[in-house]
């Protein structure tokens, strides 16, 4: 496109220069066929003045008038080579050089001879039908007395100067095809500086256009060339910076939305998802690719949502509600829906802001639980030490074998409480974290013998055999009297559910964590793939198991498997839930396996020292 440009303006440039040459050497053609042909007049006219002033005009006879003229015609040929032609006033030709003057019509409608009697001086130039040649005829007055005048004609072959005309053309067309190549080379040097700079102005708005903001001209001229080229990089450099700034922008805005712990969701007043954000993704189970530019109605077993953005596409007003979903899980949301106003009355869609609130709501009743449950828990024991000591208020006290029986029970109670008690306010401060843990190197052989000792009187009471298996000089880092009430709660378990003669063990070992493995199974020089990092605690029994469908919940707060047996063993129901609180408080993890009828396996790894995993 630039080359076919460059073109049309090298043949603009030619054609203008070679106009202005041709009109240049047509006027010069015409200036010098002119002056040629004014300079022969003036020659003849010399010539014809001299012929009348060296002849005399003879009167008389017509034919003695032929026959003189005729003669004097032809004299003056032979000095001038040129027609002579003698003409009465009348126009009858009384004398030529060339011709006999009897055949010769009347010359008085001639050019030069009108001319010659108006204004003294004749010319015309004709072409000669008997030569075949262009002659031009000069014609004068000539004047002896009033009754003697008439006109002197001279002509002359113009042969000689059209072929100097011709030579003149000759040179001027060669000159004009000189000066159009020379004038094609220059245009083109010229049309190729102009097109150049404006070709690369035009490559680089094209990459522009096609967003390459980096693209610049390199033109260091300093007109106005150049500075069109300044001004396509101050635009291409603006550009850059919003571009720049918008992308800034949109990069700050997608890691706020992303990030955002709301799912966001907008649509336009077309019902056209716009937006959505990766929370609401998680929250409504669905990509944003597929509802993004759909129609919100496409959220498939959405039937609540999707009525709710109807209801408040339709009032175009603030709406909040709560709702349920079912799908990939059941979900408790909170939406909060707020118009879009493009200026003041032109409306754009709703914005949306989805909140799961499950956790939320199981929170609240998982407090409103644990608020009943402990008011139960609390009110048996209150109940029965306000029975028995009615009782003995009524009268039984007088009764010492009664009064003794009512006594220990009112005591036992009031233990049971107590531990009620000690077992919720350690809960509360677990699960807030209020525990300062004190970690220290533990020699895990003689802790687990200290630990067995405690229990050692109770296994004896039901005949059970405390075993322990744990090798010398093994060591860890952790708060000793938190990992001494994780491992006495859980063997205290073990004996209290576990028949006479059965079986309590305790096993402490090395293991290895998942990164640890697959760190030892690349290679690694690392440490952590060489050693282990963990240490695994699996208390067993042999006692009455645990069914499958509760093992799911038996670290919940206040939750038995057997109401009746816990309460009589003088549990709590927060045992396990302290465990597993301490368990986490120490970065471990807890799992139990069981089986009714042949026992129960409590299985914990701690890391060996602590911020190691």
């Amino acid at each position: 496109m630039m080359n076919s440009f460059r073109v049309r303006l090298t043949l603009i440039i030619i054609s203008l220069i070679g106009l202005s040459v041709l009109a240049a050497g047509l006027f010069m053609a015409k200036s010098f066929k002119d002056s040629q042909l004014d300079s022969l007049q003036d020659s003849m006219v010399r010539e014809m003045k001299m012929i009348a002033a060296s002849s005399v005009w003879e009167s008389g006879e017509p034919e003695k008038l032929f026959s003189y003229f005729t003669e004097e015609a032809r004299k003056i040929k032979l000095i001038t080579g040129e027609r002579v032609t003698f003409i009465q006033n009348d126009g009858t030709v009384l004398g030529d050089s060339d011709h006999d003057p009897h055949t010769m019509e009347n010359h008085e409608q001639r050019i030069e001879v009108k001319q010659a009697r108006k204004s003294g001086v004749g010319r015309d130039i004709r072409r000669s039908e008997t030569t075949e040649a262009n002659l031009m005829y000069v014609a004068i007055p000539w004047s002896i007395d009033d009754s003697q005048s008439g006109i002197i004609r001279l002509a002359m072959n113009l042969s000689q100067v059209e072929a100097s005309i011709r030579q003149l053309w000759l040179v001027l067309l060669a000159g004009l095809l000189i000066l159009f190549i020379i004038t094609a080379a220059i245009s083109y040097r010229i049309a190729l500086g102009l097109t150049r700079p404006i070709e690369q102005i035009s490559r680089v708005a094209k990459r522009i256009e096609n967003l390459d903001y980096h693209a610049r001209v390199s033109i260091k001229s300093s007109d106005e060339i150049g500075e069109l080229g300044h001004s396509i990089n101050a635009m291409a450099e603006s550009l850059t910076n919003q571009l720049r700034r918008i992308r800034q922008n949109e990069t700050q805005l997608e890691s706020v939305l992303d990030n955002m712990i709301n799912g966001i969701v907008m649509i336009d007043h077309n019902g056209i998802v716009a937006l959505m954000n990766r929370r609401a993704e998680e929250v409504l189970g669905v990509p944003a690719s597929s509802l993004t530019g759909r129609h919100y109605t496409e959220a498939k077993q959405r039937a609540q949502f999707i009525r709710f953005i109807e209801e408040g596409l339709e009032s175009r007003t603030p709406r909040h509600d709560e709702i349920s979903i079912h799908y990939p899980e059941e979900r408790l949301l909170e939406l909060n829906l707020v118009p879009v106003f493009q200026g003041r009355e032109e409306f754009g869609g709703v914005l949306l802001v989805l909140q799961d609130v499950s956790a939320i709501r199981r929170l609240e009743r998982m407090r409103s639980e644990f608020v009943a449950n402990v008011s139960h828990e609390l009110k048996t024991p209150i109940a029965a030490v306000k029975g028995f000591a009615e009782t003995l208020l009524g009268g039984a006290v007088n009764d010492p074998e009664t009064a003794r029986s009512f006594l220990q029970i009112i005591y036992d109670e009031s233990e049971r409480l107590n531990r009620l008690i000690g077992d919720i306010l350690e809960l509360s401060k677990v699960e807030s974290r209020r525990i300062p843990l004190q970690f220290s190197p533990i020699e895990l052989s003689s802790f687990a013998a200290k630990t067995l000792e405690v229990l050692q009187s109770e296994a004896e009471r039901k005949q059970i055999t405390l075993e322990v298996k744990v090798e010398d000089g093994l060591y860890m880092e952790a708060d000793e009297d938190r990992l001494r009430q994780v491992v006495l709660n859980l063997l205290s378990n073990g004996i209290n559910y576990t028949p006479e003669g059965g079986r309590v063990s305790l096993v402490i070992e090395p293991a290895q964590s998942e990164a640890a493995r697959q760190a030892a199974l690349g290679g690694s020089t690392d440490p952590i793939g060489d050693d282990c990092d963990l240490m695994r605690f699996r208390i067993s029994d042999t006692g009455i198991g645990i069914p499958r469908k509760d093992l799911p919940r038996i670290f919940e707060r206040f939750y038995r498997v057997d109401k009746a047996r816990s309460r009589s063993s003088g549990g709590t129901g927060l045992g396990l839930s302290i465990v597993k609180h301490l368990i986490e408080l120490h970065e471990g993890t807890i799992t139990v396996e069981s089986t009714v009828g042949a026992g129960s396996t409590f299985v914990f790894e701690l890391p060996i020292v602590q911020g190691m995993i």
